[in-house]
């Protein structure tokens, strides 16, 4: 959710690698938008929510790993990309909403689901809210709690302009592929304001049953102490080789790691993403 000039900069420098086959792109109307998705591989459903300012292309190479062994569904947010904006705010609840619907749409009962950055978030909305739907959960850069911002992110969100964010040369790269080309200061202001809503999930994500799977780099936006708190939340946190199964919740650390290299190292999230999606885990010297 980090939207400083450098993140989206550098999230937009990632382009895609051609998958086995093409992806199929199509639109579905959800929620009063047409909302663009692409479907590739073959396999259990996967949900990819991308990150703000982004699109599917930007968010690399993880999309075509991933569906080497899923039936991957990219999703374009409201207003970003292809996916057309309307009058409302964008909240997570509301985007949390938009996927929900999207699925019943594309028919699609239940699936795992894979979100960076703003995407996490409304993952683990879409969890809390619509809990029959998210099978497990991978959320990358997440933050459950607006107290969980590292501080210097903290101080910078009320200094964030639409001004600002117009003069970046990523406001050029939205041109090219969105239903509105002159749309991109509404989706800043609202972008922004996103920044400044509510955000207070603690007893919400205590009574979560879905699996989640925390990614978090080591000089991500969010606390290193946030995303622990987060872990033990979710039941994680214990002593193994004790004897009892491990939660089925999990947490990974990337090193040396900033929150727009987090999506830049697609071989590493794999490794991290596919195991747990599988409910593999790595063997003790006691089993």
């Amino acid at each position: 959710m980090y939207r400083t000039a450098l993140i989206a900069g550098a999230l937009f420098v990632a382009g895609p690698v051609l998958a086995q086959s093409e992806p199929v792109g199509d639109r579905v109307k959800v929620n009063g938008m047409q909302m663009y998705y692409e479907v590739s591989g073959e396999g259990d459903p996967l949900i990819v929510l991308h990150g703000a300012y982004m699109n599917i292309p930007s968010m690399g190479e993880i999309i075509p790993k991933l569906a080497e062994t899923h039936k991957v569904y990219a999703l374009e947010l409201q207003g970003h990309g292809r996916t057309t904006d309307i009058d409302r705010p964008i909240t997570y609840p509301n985007l949390a909403d938009d996927v929900a619907a999207f699925m019943d749409a594309a028919g699609i009962e239940k699936a795992d689901v894979f979100g960076y950055s703003m995407g996490s978030a409304a993952g683990l909305q879409l969890a809390i809210r619509h809990p029959e739907k998210a099978d497990k959960l991978v959320a990358a850069s997440v933050a459950y709690d607006a107290e969980g911002w590292q501080p210097a992110f903290k101080e910078f969100i009320p200094q964030m302009t639409v001004e600002m964010f117009v003069a970046m040369p990523f406001a050029e790269e939205f041109r090219k592929l969105a239903a509105n080309p002159d749309g991109f200061p509404d989706l800043v202001k609202k972008l922004i304001q996103l920044e400044k809503e509510p955000m207070a999930w603690e007893a919400d994500v205590k009574a979560l049953k879905t699996p989640v799977l925390i990614v978090t780099g080591d000089a991500d936006v969010a606390t290193l102490e946030h995303s622990v708190a987060l872990f033990r939340l979710l039941g994680g946190g214990v002593m193994g080789d004790m004897g009892k199964p491990l939660p089925a919740s999990r947490l990974a650390v990337l090193p040396a790691t900033s929150h727009t290299a987090v999506i830049k190292q697609p071989q590493l999230l794999h490794a991290f993403i596919e195991p747990f999606l599988k409910g593999e885990t790595p063997k003790g010297m006691f089993e």
